[in-house]
């Protein structure tokens, strides 16, 4: 385990170390992801820390296991052509990108149904002992997609570094677009820049598709296009 840590570059070292310990302590802690994952900003759980400390925060043990997976075989690759600060502010700007599209998508879904995208003061708060949530105050008007919808953008925050993740995968397609990856469930290998564009393309149509799924789909796309327009900001050249 010490020679894991010890040849990982700084920053990728760091944030493994940050998830893992921020995971741990939410199962000791269980308010911990109510407390630092992020909800809509119109809702009343949501606390301004909450953008940048959902990144740290996962759902469950394989949610941060695909991540960390990610960041250890992409990250070190990446902070060595970006160098440790660059790499760091790219990370945090990916993640944060996902956060304003997702924002974006549950703006639009709150405004087509409440008709405001800020609608906390024509909802009903309930809390049931373990069950707290929003629904709308006349529920007899909404259908039921309608009521989950609300609950599940008021109600549930989002967790997890996969923003900040298809950001890296982002750019690993870009600076090694024919570097073949080899994964478990496809028998031969193919080329990243294959394998990340089906990738993104799977998340945006899941994303326009399950809208009502608790896999923010649209948030890894915003990860994704952060990434995208930091590296064009940035002038770095794409790799062949």
């Amino acid at each position: 385990m010490n020679n894991i840590f010890s040849n990982l570059p700084l920053v990728v070292k760091n944030l493994l170390i940050i998830n893992i310990v921020c995971f741990l302590g939410a199962q000791i802690f269980e308010p911990a992801t109510r407390l630092f994952g992020v909800y809509y900003p119109d809702s009343e759980y949501f606390h301004i820390w909450q953008p940048i400390t959902y990144m740290f925060m996962h759902g469950g043990f394989m949610h941060l296991f695909f991540n960390m997976f990610a960041l250890v075989m992409f990250g070190p690759i990446i902070e060595g052509v970006f160098g440790s600060k660059r790499f760091l502010n790219y990370y945090i700007i990916c993640a944060l990108g996902a956060l304003v599209l997702q924002y974006g998508v549950q703006a639009f879904e709150v405004y087509k149904i409440m008709g405001t995208p800020f609608a906390k003061s024509q909802l009903m708060f309930y809390d049931f002992e373990t069950l707290k949530g929003f629904i709308p105050s006349n529920p007899e008007l909404y259908t039921i997609d309608d009521r989950s919808t609300i609950f599940g953008i008021y109600s549930i925050p989002m967790v997890g570094a996969s923003g900040a993740i298809f950001g890296l995968l982002l750019a690993f397609a870009y600076l090694f677009p024919n570097m073949p990856l080899y994964l478990m469930f496809i028998p031969v290998p193919i080329k990243a820049k294959y394998f990340v564009g089906i990738y993104i393309l799977i998340e945006i149509y899941l994303g326009f598709n399950h809208s009502g799924s608790s896999i923010a789909h649209l948030a890894h796309v915003g990860g994704a296009l952060f990434g995208f327009l930091l590296i064009k900001a940035w002038g770095i050249r794409r790799g062949y």
